[in-house]
């Protein structure tokens, strides 16, 4: 993993440039680059800085967690407004690296339930953890929980889970027949039982959204935890494959400002921006992500059957469960993940 920030195009709204001028309101906005950064320019930060007539420079980093320390250290960031897992948000905002958002000023993010927002950050995009298999493989039979992802004598074949342990234990304890609503707090020490039962037949622990692709569409599973993205991605390329979004995990990345940001009064604006239903509803144009706000689907701009892919929308997130990252974020999460790392090595 690199920390070396790498400066993306600058994206300047349509009213700056027919002036000939750089619009005197600006922000640095963060995310983690790629395809994925490519089309948020596309979908919110181009029609956010014409909405607004601002600038929006951007950078880009995989992992912005290390870098937040060294940003807020001596009080005085050059980001504003970064693209996140909320844990990153959550756990920065309670070491004084992040800035409580005001959400009065934020009436985009008003209707959004509570799940969807944290004191520090807010829900910008979703995806989920899905159970994905391979079509030729298992027929008329397929695997449709996790449940029957553990049932190795019924749904024979390679697996492959992620190298992590969110929605992973989560997967677990659903498997060890933990209802739904009830997996918050994790029992760790019942998840972690239930991994030793499916461990031996796990060929590859993936660490990567493109290694786990890449498992899919060369056949080297047969069944595996995925992000529904990059399953979307090789099943369109012609790869024989799909997935469930039944007992799928839907997480989703926040928006939150720095501690002490160079334009904080312009960074909320953008927030509250970003948040626009009809802005929101322009990802699914762009990328398999569904939108942060769930009224996105109430414009009219997302057609039903591209609905039906979303991760976000209504009758897909009632199939799932929304990652807790209040409990990932807390002392307990922390310890689940430095355990992890003992599991793995055995």
């Amino acid at each position: 993993m690199t920390l070396n920030v790498s400066t993306l195009v600058l994206s300047t709204s349509v009213a700056a440039l027919s002036a000939g001028l750089a619009s005197a309101d600006q922000i640095t906005f963060v995310s983690q680059g790629g395809a994925y950064q490519e089309a948020q320019t596309k979908a919110i930060l181009d029609p956010v800085a014409k909405l607004l007539s601002i600038t929006v420079n951007q950078d880009s980093i995989p992992d912005a967690w290390p870098v937040l320390k060294t940003q807020t250290a001596g009080g005085k960031p050059t980001w504003d407004v970064i693209d996140t897992p909320p844990q990153d948000c959550i756990r920065g905002g309670k070491q004084g690296m992040i800035e409580p958002l005001d959400f009065s000023k934020i009436p985009n993010a008003e209707k959004m339930p509570a799940a969807y927002k944290s004191p520090y950050s807010v829900a910008y995009e979703f995806y989920s953890s899905v159970l994905a298999y391979n079509k030729e493989k298992f027929g008329k039979n397929p695997p449709k929980s996790w449940a029957d992802f553990w049932n190795v004598k019924d749904f024979p074949g390679t697996r492959a889970l992620r190298n992590h342990p969110l929605a992973t234990l989560e997967a677990a304890l659903l498997a060890d027949g933990v209802p739904a609503d009830k997996l918050y707090p994790l029992d760790v020490d019942r998840a972690f039982k239930k991994l030793d039962e499916i461990k031996p037949y796990v060929t590859v622990w993936w660490s990567s959204g493109a290694q786990s692709a890449q498992l899919l569409a060369d056949g080297e599973v047969d069944m595996e935890m995925a992000w529904n993205g990059r399953v979307a991605a090789v099943a369109k390329e012609g790869a024989p494959v799909t997935y469930t979004f039944n007992q799928g995990f839907l997480q989703y990345t926040s928006l939150c400002i720095l501690k002490g940001a160079p334009n904080l009064a312009i960074a909320v604006k953008f927030i509250n921006a970003a948040m626009t239903p009809e802005i929101q509803a322009n990802f699914p144009a762009y990328i398999d992500y569904g939108p942060g706000n769930p009224e996105a689907y109430k414009t009219g701009k997302i057609s039903p059957e591209r609905a039906a892919q979303m991760p976000s929308s209504p009758d897909n997130a009632a199939k799932q469960v929304l990652i807790a990252e209040e409990w990932w974020s807390s002392p307990e999460g922390e310890a689940a993940q430095k355990r992890w790392a003992n599991f793995v090595q055995k």
